[in-house]
């Protein structure tokens, strides 16, 4: 075996091992996310696809729990929904590292942790494309038992009975209905979602992290609470730009609309309003910053036991 061959074979075993750790830092973090800002979820898809129904977001709180309770009325979706965000962020961060690796390599940076923030930014930004493919099927079961309630009062109101049922059911309707591909209703707005969100979400997080690191410290090295305060940095960022795209792919999915996603968009500005496309803005501002400081945290301690563990 040649010298060249053998540090071939070392890169290798070292960008799987890192492939790894991303995967389940990622992982850990997006089921943490889900148990701190599921609640204030299930109030946004409510007012996205049902704004009528809700005099805002504390009433639409109030009601969910008042009519349904904890279980299945604020958490309704919890189970799709750590499908959706373990799946999302276990690729996402997988994908990150590897998209960090590809533009240091093509614009001659010669680390990731040399990366510019509109270098993190841009890995940040293709990486979701590959979690969009894995989020978009758990995100339409989630939304859809979350306004699971309103599509039945609508129905109710047309002639139609309540009739709750589970993740599993709901999935086999939808496969029955409509195929495999079914699942994938509302990709395309989640990829004009997801991208560029997430251009802002990694850019706002690396250079917030920037911002606080001291002369000569690391970025690792700055402490949970400065993590905290740039998670969610890049949580809100993320959702100030996404918003509009969202209350579309939302819509998509609960109400099984098959028009483009633009002419849903046009459609809704032109009889709702363009504050229509904001709907729901509020809990997700509130719940993304304890949601994403606690997602970051959680990635990073993860990753820095992990590299420890590896490494001894």
């Amino acid at each position: 075996m040649t010298l060249e061959t053998f540090d071939g074979d070392v890169q290798q075993l070292n960008n799987l091992k890192a492939g790894i750790i991303d995967f389940v830092a990622g992982s850990l973090g997006g089921t943490a996310l889900v148990y701190v800002g599921q609640p204030l979820d299930t109030v946004k898809v409510k007012m996205q696809t049902f704004p009528s129904m809700y005099k805002g977001m504390v009433n639409c709180f109030t009601t969910t729990l008042k009519s349904d309770g904890i279980a299945k009325g604020l958490y309704a979706g919890t189970v799709p929904a750590l499908v959706a965000n373990v799946a999302e962020n276990s690729v996402l961060f997988a994908a990150y590292g590897g998209c960090q690796k590809a533009v240091a390599h093509l614009t001659g940076v010669r680390s990731v942790e040399d990366l510019s923030s509109l270098g993190n930014a841009t890995a940040g930004f293709f990486a979701a494309f590959f979690s969009s493919l894995t989020l978009c099927p758990t995100e339409l079961i989630k939304c859809q038992l979350q306004a699971m309630r309103e599509v039945q009062v609508q129905r109710t109101i047309s002639g139609g009975s309540i009739n709750f049922i589970g993740p599993w059911e709901l999935t086999r309707q939808i496969m029955r209905r409509d195929g495999f591909t079914g699942l994938f209703r509302g990709l395309t707005s989640t990829i004009a979602r997801e991208m560029p969100g997430y251009f802002f979400f990694f850019g706002g997080y690396e250079g917030t992290r920037q911002l606080l690191t001291k002369p000569g410290q690391s970025k690792e090295d700055i402490g949970w609470q400065k993590t905290m305060v740039a998670g969610a940095v890049g949580g809100t960022v993320l959702w100030l730009v996404i918003f509009p795209a969202d209350v579309v792919k939302s819509r998509i999915q609960v109400q099984n609309l098959r028009a483009p996603a633009l002419v849903i968009m046009k459609d809704i500005i032109r009889t709702e309003g363009v504050g229509a496309l904001y709907n729901g803005l509020k809990p997700t501002l509130i719940r993304t910053i304890p949601a994403t400081a606690t997602l970051f945290v959680t990635y990073e301690y993860t990753k820095k036991v992990m590299n420890d563990l590896f490494n001894n």
